[in-house]
């Protein structure tokens, strides 16, 4: 009897289909374990402000929905209008702790606005989503002669109003200089805040008339109470959404007549979309910037979370990071001719 005309035992079947089995099969990828590690979030202002209370609620709950559930705490980093924060941790290397950053979505952008202390690129950052996608808003604290609406800061040789803001990459120094210099608002800047918590305080001692680049997430969080009263009166909303939850308030887009200036306000006013941007440094590991991508949406959709939001009166519309990716996108491709009067809108 030949071998090929023998039956094979069940034994030595399973042998032979084990020897058949491909040599090359990798093994599954480890999952990321963050377990042992802290997670910071560098948050671009100073305590009190709307980003510092979203990026705090955040902290609360982020760390259970990462694997190996990390310690999560919030930081101050304020500077240059969240430019500081975004350097620091643009700049961290895959052996540095993993810190976040939460910054304005104006200072995202300072790279193409020629900003050189700007030391990073936009699509590069580890882009894990927005907590909100917001409205903005300018306002003025009340006061005896004051322009209180936006047609009125219009009028040639009207009264000039002065706004409070953070720094040249905050949306509270861009936005009235966009307002300035396109629309011809009567508005001068005062830059050098911490925040705008420091900002509104600066208008209830009346060093400043006014701000803009507020939230209305913050308003709601913040000041809700100064604006029912009647303190501080809400005048101009910019931004692809338009809100009448404050009552009747002007858009910046019915003022705008040029084509191009058109353009220039999309440029500056969309970016509010960005609300609450959270980015992670590029040299994070791909494996690791997902998992926290994952567990940032699980945050928001949990309902512990969304319980304490509620209760600090947080807007939570998230864009994911795949929508931040393909805002900047839609940013990077503007005509050039847009971008430069974008920069001169803001001075630059």
């Amino acid at each position: 009897m030949t071998f090929a005309s023998r039956t094979l035992s069940p034994l030595l079947c399973a042998l032979f289909g084990a020897a058949a089995l491909p040599l090359d099969v990798a093994p599954a990828a480890a999952q990321p374990d963050f377990r042992g590690e802290t997670i910071s979030i560098q948050i671009g202002y100073g305590p009190g402000g709307g980003y510092d209370t979203y990026g705090r609620a955040l902290a609360r709950h982020y760390g259970r929905f990462i694997p190996g559930n990390p310690n999560v705490v919030a930081k101050n980093m304020p500077g240059a209008g969240s430019l500081r924060a975004a350097n620091y941790v643009y700049n961290l290397t895959a052996r540095d702790p993993i810190d976040i950053a939460l910054v304005a979505a104006s200072t995202v952008v300072e790279p193409m606005m020629g900003n050189d202390q700007a030391k990073f690129e936009p699509t590069k950052f580890g882009w894990i989503g927005s907590m909100n996608q917001d409205i903005s808003f300018c306002g003025v604290w009340l006061a005896p002669g004051l322009p209180t609406t936006f047609p009125e800061l219009l009028k040639p040789g009207g009264k000039e109003l002065i706004f409070g803001s953070a720094g040249p990459a905050a949306i509270s120094h861009q936005h009235p200089l966009v307002l300035k210099n396109v629309l011809g608002a009567n508005i001068r800047v005062i830059s050098g805040y911490e925040g705008q918590k420091q900002v509104n305080l600066a208008m209830q001692r009346g060093e400043v008339h006014g701000a803009c680049g507020l939230f209305a997430s913050s308003i709601k969080a913040q000041w809700l109470p100064d604006v029912k009263a009647g303190r501080l009166k809400l005048f101009l909303q910019m931004g692809p959404k338009v809100s009448n939850e404050f009552g009747a308030v002007d858009n910046v887009f019915d003022f705008v007549k040029a084509d191009d200036d058109r353009k220039v306000l999309e440029f500056h006013f969309k970016q509010t979309i960005l609300g609450r941007p959270f980015a992670a440094s590029p040299n994070v590991a791909k494996e690791r910037l997902a998992a926290l991508r994952t567990a940032f949406l699980a945050t928001m959709n949990d309902p512990e979370f969304l319980a304490d939001a509620k209760k600090f009166n947080l807007d939570i519309d998230i864009a994911t990071a795949d929508d931040v990716g393909r805002l900047l996108a839609e940013f990077a491709n503007y005509p050039k001719s847009v971008i430069e009067k974008a920069k001169a809108a803001i001075g630059r």
